[in-house]
């Protein structure tokens, strides 16, 4: 979710940390940033400065779990919604004058047939996927109500407003505004009912998914990039007490690009 306050224009910072993918091109932009701007170590530093993709965006917020440490990126990756057009001039204006957003992540507890809890925390979404050429049976649970007794599918997922333009679109899930105080539930290829295409849910639901003949249909739970395999019930919700916080150039903040990405043609 995203608490989008108006923010006060603010001084440009003084300790930038740059970090960056394992690409031969983000690695060489991070030196000559650290040469031009100067390096502060992470845990010291105003912002951070993420050089890469939107994979390394994640990967870089996960690491900041906890600091409520601002991060900018800037793309240097394949794919590059959560980042900023690249740019080495004028950098420290830039950040003074980007539009902050603030995230909170999901909650995964993934219980898996050994009886072992899971936990992990999700940026963008949670999803459970089939291990095998069987498909899953799951049963779905909304604030401990059962809404769906059997879903028969190659999986489903639940997507923050900030996840809903990756995998929830791919899987023909819904485009959610940043401040829509929702979350998405999506199927992955749902066989039966064949019609059901998913819900809409508030951000303060609870959902648990059981898997129903885990024995035949393994099925593994994904919070972001941490993976457990052969789940039998996956609880998840929105995790209100950590605070991300993303920034972006004046004029192309994250409620904008998800904005702009429902009339993209």
């Amino acid at each position: 979710m995203t608490d989008p306050r108006p923010v006060s224009p603010r001084p440009p910072p003084t300790r930038l940390a740059f970090v960056a993918s394992d690409r031969p091109e983000a690695q060489a932009a991070r030196d000559r940033l650290a040469q031009r701007y100067g390096d502060a170590s992470e845990a010291e530093a105003e912002v951070v400065v993420a050089l890469g993709g939107d994979g390394f965006m994640l990967e870089t917020l996960h690491r900041n779990l906890g600091a409520e440490r601002p991060i900018y990126g800037m793309n240097q990756g394949s794919v590059g919604f959560l980042m900023n057009e690249y740019n080495e001039d004028g950098l420290l204006d830039r950040i003074a004058a980007a539009e902050r957003a603030m995230i909170h992540p999901l909650v995964m507890v993934a219980e898996d047939a050994a009886g072992v809890s899971h936990k992990a925390l999700a940026i963008n979404e949670v999803s459970l996927l089939r291990q095998t050429r069987q498909t899953a049976k799951l049963r779905i649970s909304i604030d401990r109500k059962v809404r769906l007794a059997e879903l028969f599918c190659d999986g489903v997922l639940v997507s923050t407003p900030a996840g809903s333009t990756a995998y929830n679109l791919s899987a023909h899930g819904p485009i959610i505004p940043l401040d829509a105080r929702v979350l998405a539930l999506t199927p992955i290829s749902a066989f039966r009912p064949r019609r059901w295409r998913g819900a809409l849910l508030p951000h303060t639901a609870k959902v648990a998914v059981e898997v129903l003949e885990a024995d035949k249909r393994p099925v593994s739970a994904v919070a972001d990039n941490f993976e457990v395999r052969d789940v039998v019930k996956v609880d998840i919700a929105e995790d209100r007490g950590v605070r991300l916080y993303m920034l972006f150039d004046a004029g192309r903040s994250l409620e904008e690009r998800v904005l702009a990405e429902q009339f993209s043609v």
